[in-house]
């Protein structure tokens, strides 16, 4: 029998072709230091609007340190698009006044969705957290004191591999229950590269109560190293360190693998019933939209 025989009559499917783009997506981008970097943090959100997020989410740096910018980024967001934006607040090194001044501008400009997060301490501080004498002791107190200051819709941080600072998994997941319990909306996860870890730590979430939204975190691959550096309590799998390995250097080639590993992650996330995701594009707009399409997913004044 021939080849061409044994394949006749075989659809010939693209890869990925069963996600078909039945999903919802959002961003999260960083605040900009310089005008080059903010011009590409505006490519980056222009070319990924019409793919109709959810919402869009803007980081807060350590200890505070990038507040203006973050501010300013999404007030600009409000001001010249129609994107819902959803702002980083910490807790670190700001008293409670502090934090409800922060909210209320939030609140002026027009954002109604807060990311609130325990926040990371600023390398002077030797990675220790401590909270401000005036402030408070983290993200669930948060929580509580935004929902109690403007009817915020709030987002926070969950762990499927367990957050590096907590003392066990189960420590850690009733910290993520106390979040929720306190106003919380959604949870989105660190970044992964197993979907076992995730759909393991959804079981856990589930047998605790949880019945609030947890949207996987996307990180497609832009430098490897720096994702070895980023990952702390993450697993890395061997597979992935040697398709990436040799392509340091080689920013395109590693760009398409990068694509299609974010894609597969995608499409076994999406077999197990996942229907959101959150990208960490890194101000990055080429690898998510990728993703994006190769999962089905067209902008809207495509696909109407």
């Amino acid at each position: 029998m021939s080849q061409a025989s044994v394949i006749r009559g075989v659809e010939e499917r693209p890869l990925f072709a069963e996600v078909r783009g039945d999903f919802r997506v959002s961003f999260e981008f960083f605040p900009p230091k310089t005008e080059k970097m903010e011009a590409q943090l505006w490519d980056a959100v222009i070319d990924l609007a019409p793919l109709a997020p959810s919402f869009v989410s803007v980081t807060y740096g350590a200890g505070g340190s990038t507040r203006e910018r973050t501010h300013a980024t999404v007030a600009r967001i409000v001001q010249e698009t129609d994107l819902t934006p959803a702002a980083h607040l910490t807790c670190v090194a700001a008293s409670k006044d502090d934090i409800a001044e922060v909210a209320d501008r939030y609140w002026e400009a027009g954002v109604r969705h807060v990311v609130a997060l325990r926040g990371d301490p600023p390398p002077e501080s030797g990675g220790r957290f401590e909270p401000h004498p005036h402030g408070y002791a983290g993200a669930a107190e948060l929580v509580a004191g935004l929902r109690a200051r403007h009817p915020f819709e709030i987002s926070v941080a969950a762990y499927p591999e367990v957050h590096a600072d907590a003392i066990s998994a189960a420590a850690d997941l009733d910290n993520l229950k106390r979040k929720i319990d306190a106003g919380a909306s959604r949870a989105i996860t660190q970044f992964f590269y197993s979907t076992d870890a995730y759909f393991r730590f959804l079981d856990r979430v589930l047998a605790a109560g949880i019945t609030a939204p947890i949207l996987p975190g996307i990180m497609p691959v832009t430098n490897f190293s720096a994702i070895r550096r980023m990952s702390g309590n993450t697993e890395i799998p061997g597979w992935m360190i040697e398709l990436f390995e040799g392509l340091d250097d080689k920013p395109g080639t590693r760009s398409l693998v990068s694509a299609v590993v974010a894609t597969n992650l995608c499409r076994r996330l999406h077999q197990g019933g996942v229907r959101d995701f959150h990208f960490y594009t890194l101000n990055r707009a080429e690898q998510t939209h990728a993703v994006c399409h190769l999962l089905g997913l067209r902008p809207k004044e495509l696909g109407q």
